[in-house]
């Protein structure tokens, strides 16, 4: 695996592998790599010829009162996952690389960006589409795959690469889940042993609703009860909701669905989404 940090040295890179004919595929991290990650890679040995992973905490998708200073870092466990999973090209720039003095684009995506999170925070989406820009345009990659975990980031990168005109096959990957159900996540080291257990509680009340929507009851009374079951696990609900999957917005008859939730136990913000059948 080779190891890049400043731009001239990962284009040399990337060009050797246009060079050979290889496809590029490329999985974005912030690091603090988890099963939920190495099930990207995995997704991306077996669709292109060259596997590019990027490490990289971005600082433009934080809120001031958000978890930067404190987000996992594990640069060296993380090296050695990807080596020992024979990735190509682990890029890693430090933060004057990527948003060097006078930075100062950066790119919104209306409409898909504005629920949700969008609304939960502020300016979130403007960060991730701005920094996933820059990295499609450093890696340029053929093939670029993102966890369905973070559903509405995912609709927002593809809405950004239909707009932009990226040349780029964008996959999403099923949500990896410990056995207990709750969705994998770097900031599952945050939660106390007790929130650990009581955190199952938001995939079960997801799977509760979803069911209760498919088989015809009333949507908002299932959304209501899943909010009353978290908070009654001891989560604070920032939402649970049901949505288009493709736009983000109110469902429509005969489209695929989705059901996404966010929420607070003991400090820590989890969240998750799983299909609904389209009615």
């Amino acid at each position: 695996m080779q190891t890049v940090r400043q731009l001239p040295e990962l284009r040399d890179a990337i060009s050797g592998f246009r060079a050979a004919g290889e496809r590029i595929a490329f999985v974005p991290t912030m690091g603090a790599l988890h099963a939920g990650h190495m099930a990207l890679v995995a997704e991306a040995k077996l669709a292109a010829d060259r596997v590019v992973v990027s490490i990289f905490v971005n600082p433009k998708q934080f809120g001031p009162n958000e978890d930067l200073a404190k987000y996992p870092r594990k640069e060296q466990a993380d090296s050695r996952l990807l080596n020992d999973a024979g990735i190509d090209l682990l890029w890693l720039p430090p933060v004057e690389v990527m948003y060097p003095e006078g930075h100062s684009t950066n790119i919104a995506v209306s409409g898909v960006s504005a629920p949700l999170d969008g609304a939960a925070r502020p300016g979130h989406f403007d960060g991730v589409a701005t920094v996933v820009a820059k990295l499609f345009n450093q890696v340029k990659p053929d093939i670029a795959l993102f966890g369905e975990k973070d559903f509405q980031q995912l609709a927002v990168i593809r809405r950004m690469v239909a707009d932009l005109d990226f040349d780029i096959d964008v996959r999403g990957v099923p949500t990896q889940r410990d056995d207990d159900g709750l969705a994998l996540s770097s900031r599952n080291v945050y939660l106390m042993p007790e929130d650990r257990a009581a955190a199952v509680a938001l995939p079960r009340a997801l799977g509760v609703a979803a069911k209760a929507i498919e088989k015809g009851d009333d949507p908002e009374t299932a959304l209501a009860a899943a909010r009353a079951s978290l908070e009654a696990a001891g989560f604070e609900v920032d939402y649970v909701e049901l949505a288009d999957a493709e736009t983000l917005g109110a469902p429509v008859a005969g489209k695929p669905r989705r059901l996404l939730a966010a929420a607070r136990i003991g400090g820590t913000r989890l969240i998750d989404n799983i299909a609904v059948e389209a009615a």
